[in-house]
């Protein structure tokens, strides 16, 4: 427990002698009933059991921050990341801050912020390993790095940045809100550091003594309405109609009509030139998600139309499992799933504690997507298996096997998709999402099984037809859900808006280049569907549809732009983290900066190497690049 001083200075103290019932979300400031079982049971922190000696411990805490008092100091995080033993790259609390006007009418607000252990915990839900609970003492959401395997799923769903992933550890650790603290009546180590007295703590909704203001919302912090979260505010000063964020990430603030809340806008600070970044694009740490989405979804897509189209009886399919290509096809899509899972694997900061993804299967998408897919796998596998044999009982077993596939197929493609509506991130809360998974599978499944049959012999001209069709009907749903994002996105008041932005302007060329591929294989997919045209223009179709595939799939992965906190100049500041590593300064922990402990899968890289080295060389490096 917290040893608490003989001399502990009346600021630092906890006060709260009264509360109210519920807060103005409704919710029960009790976080227990009185006769609730658990609050008889030993209360435990670092191994020391004691008595209660908080009267509110079984209430909702929360802090309360006045921007009119805050002076950016940063005393609050420097006792915080003393308390926590928090590493120079990581802040469980931070500050940031928004400005507006001009000299001299220049104002600014400074904004401290850690996690606000919501009502609706986000990351709890989200957490596939169960590493989160909503304490009931004093309502604290707590995180477990030990039980962390480092997805980082809980640092997409939050919209204020509370999680950090470690990228050195390779977990995720965040604000405790100080529980040893609290049970020896003292408050949070930042509140009791805050120098102007600008932050403060206790029971949620009780407004400490000298003021007036007890608002949800602040100019720069993200919307409420995703998890309830438990902090108040108080900013009387006024301020410009329009703030904006100092970091470079493209948004600002405007005054609603109420004259109230500040609405998220675009701010297009970096200009409107279009720019390739290809390293950028291509170098992204979410590479691995991208190799495991366009193979599991192309797998998916192959195997549905090979099973579908052979209970059903067509006619071209049913010839194509009697021909030499059989086989071969099978095996590649099992080799195409052992890739994606291996990839996505190794991208955990954790990857040797995988299995703890199954633990969260009530709650988190995470977990039932990994379900889903691991099922499929089984399913596929099996069926590949029972196909070495013949006979009725090898028939029977298929069907089974094939039923499970498509069973997991059903359960982890939707969940594939629904792990990605995420309210914190609006440019991925949107059906364009589904259609571009949906999409990817019919197109490069059609495709996969058309250049196998291809390459055996076995692409009959009825079966090419089909599966062209099959590839220009994905094609066709990928670019309408694109033209509907696109449509819904760029007037949208919300950080979408300015991840439209970066599509167009920091990622314009590969765009462009993207839409005009997808253009072409819609247009060749649709002649060989239509026209019968030869077989093997199943080549070069395949390559323009993987193309506009893998670049379509990195735009959707780096121009996502969270409703995050607003950083300052150098701190949680996205373009000087990329800066830094570039240049070297993440050598210099004094900066907050560190390197990725893991290496993500790099197409610039590979092709780097492909062009560049020899043969022996190349064996080399492709072994390093493929298993990071």
């Amino acid at each position: 427990m917290f040893p608490r001083r003989e001399n502990e200075p009346e600021y630092a103290l906890l006060n709260d002698p009264v509360s109210r019932k519920v807060n103005r979300y409704g919710t029960p400031i009790e976080t227990v009933p009185e006769d609730d079982p658990r609050r008889k049971q030993p209360f435990v922190i670092n191994g020391e059991e004691l008595p209660q000696q908080n009267p509110n411990r079984y209430k909702q805490h929360g802090f309360y921050f006045n921007a009119d008092n805050c002076i950016a100091c940063h005393a609050c995080e420097a006792a915080c990341s003393e308390k926590n033993d928090v590493p120079p790259h990581l802040a469980f609390r931070s500050v940031g801050f928004v400005e507006g006007g001009s000299y001299p009418d220049y104002r600014r607000i400074n904004i401290s912020m850690a996690c606000n252990h919501c009502d609706n915990p986000v990351c709890l839900k989200g957490c596939p390993t169960r590493a989160y609970t909503k304490f009931a003492e004093y309502g604290a959401v707590l995180q477990d790095p030990d039980i962390c395997f480092g997805c980082g799923y809980c640092t997409w769903v939050c919209p204020y940045n509370a999680p950090q992933l470690d990228p050195v550890k390779g977990q995720v650790t965040k604000c405790n809100m100080c529980v040893d603290r609290l049970e020896v009546g003292l408050k949070p180590a930042c509140v009791a550091a805050c120098l102007g007295k600008a932050l403060d703590f206790g029971v949620i909704e009780n407004v400490p003594e000298g003021r007036v203001q007890c608002e949800t919302e602040i100019p720069g912090f993200p919307r409420t309405d995703i998890t309830h979260p438990n902090v108040r505010f108080q900013q009387m000063k006024s301020i410009q109609r329009e703030m904006v964020r100092v970091d470079q990430t493209p948004v600002k603030y405007h005054r609603a009509e109420d004259e109230k809340r500040y609405e998220p806008e675009l701010d297009p600070k970096k200009g409107f030139r279009r720019q390739w970044n290809w390293k950028k694009l291509l170098g992204s740490h979410e590479n691995a998600h991208i190799a495991f989405t366009l193979s599991v979804q192309a797998v998916m897509g192959a195997f549905a139309l090979v099973v579908l189209g052979g209970w059903l009886g067509v006619a071209p399919v049913a010839a194509l499992q009697g021909s030499e290509a059989w086989l071969p096809l099978l095996g590649l899509l099992l080799a195409l799933m052992v890739f994606g899972l291996f990839k996505l694997n190794m991208h955990l900061g954790k990857p040797h504690r995988f299995y703890r993804g199954f633990y969260n299967l009530r709650l988190s998408p995470v977990s039932r997507e990994i379900a889903g897919v691991s099922l499929f796998f089984a399913g596929l596998a099996g069926f590949a298996l029972f196909n070495l044999f013949d006979g009725a009982w090898a028939q029977l077993a298929r069907n089974l096997f094939a039923g499970v596939a498509l069973a997991g197929m059903a359960f982890g493609g939707y969940y594939m998709y629904r792990l990605y509506r995420i309210p914190a991130r609006p440019f991925w809360d949107h059906w364009h999402t589904g259609a571009a998974f949906l999409g990817t599978g019919l197109t490069l499944g059609s495709l996969l099984v058309g250049l196998t049959a291809l390459a055996y012999g076995a692409l009959a001209p009825a079966l090419a037809r089909m599966l062209a069709g099959v590839a220009s009907l994905g094609l066709v749903l990928e670019a309408a859900g694109l033209v509907a994002h696109a449509l819904a996105m760029r007037p949208a008041r919300s950080e979408g808006a300015a991840s439209w932005y970066e599509q167009v302007t920091t990622f314009g060329w590969p765009y462009l280049l993207r839409n005009g591929l997808l253009l072409s294989a819609l247009l060749l997919s649709g002649w060989l569907a239509f026209h019968g045209a030869p077989s093997w223009l199943f080549v070069p179709l395949g390559v323009v549809a993987l193309a506009s595939a893998i670049i379509g799939r990195a735009l959707f992965y780096v121009l996502v732009i969270p409703t995050t906190m607003p950083g300052a100049f150098f701190w949680r500041n996205k373009g000087f983290v990329e800066h830094a590593r570039e240049v070297g300064l993440a050598d210099m922990p004094q900066l907050g900066v560190a390197y990725e402990r893991h290496h993500p899968f790099r197409f610039d890289e590979l092709w780097e190497t492909i062009r560049t080295t020899s043969t022996k060389e190349k064996w080399d490096q492709l072994r390093r690049i493929f298993t990071g």
